[in-house]
């Protein structure tokens, strides 16, 4: 089985990652595979607050261990957190790339850009059980609460991507438009591609690699 190994992205021998690893077992090292993943993604979830107003075109940025240092993350950061303590306890796992629709606190991105489409949407896939699912640490308790929106579950069974509805059952949140597939690392050149042919306005202002976007300076 592949998707277990260490790389430049997913550096879980790293002692940042390891005291991650400790924080979520909390002591308990006889955890099975699906109790350490359930306990590892809503750890992730609630422990870093989602921010999609930052998004760095650095390489040194998407390594986990650096990302661990912070309080706050993407939906591509949180997943890259998760893949590696995953991997680091013998849980395959892989990062997935999807274009997104109706993504969670979207405005400032919806008033730079002129839509609410998100590129790239980040998710990890995991084995467990004899088979892949998916499941997105994106968003926060915290947020979900302030935005009426029930916080997004995940049982280590089914697919946990998104929520349809938020809590009264009208207004729509999220719907996948595409799916990129998965990837072995974090693919940033394809990334920032991705995010030219969906917004003209990185096009217009010659956006590269080795550029941090912050949206309110755009």
């Amino acid at each position: 089985m592949t998707y277990l190994e260490a790389n430049y992205n997913f550096d879980y021998s790293s002692a940042t990652i390891q005291k991650l690893i400790e924080k979520i077992s909390d002591g308990n090292t006889e955890d099975t595979p699906l109790e350490f993943a359930l306990k590892a993604y809503y750890y992730i979830r609630d422990a870093w607050h989602y921010n999609p107003y930052r998004f760095s075109l650095i390489e040194t940025d998407w390594i986990a261990s650096e990302i661990c240092t912070h309080n706050s993350g993407h939906c591509l950061d949180k997943a890259i957190l998760l893949i590696s303590v995953l991997r680091a306890k013998n849980i395959p796992a892989r990062l997935g790339l999807a274009k997104v629709k109706n993504h969670i606190a979207v405005d400032e991105i919806v008033a730079k850009f002129g839509n609410d489409v998100l590129v790239p949407h980040g998710y990890v896939e995991m084995y467990l059980d004899g088979k892949w699912v998916k499941a997105t640490p994106a968003f926060n308790k915290t947020l979900c609460e302030k935005l009426n929106v029930e916080p997004l579950d995940f049982d280590g069974k089914n697919d946990s991507l998104f929520q349809y509805y938020d809590n009264s059952g009208t207004t729509e949140f999220m719907e996948y438009l595409e799916d990129y597939g998965t990837f072995d690392h974090v693919p940033l050149p394809y990334m920032l591609d991705l995010m030219k042919e969906t917004y003209p306005l990185l096009r217009e202002k010659n956006i590269e690699l080795g550029m941090v976007l912050n949206l309110n300076e755009l």
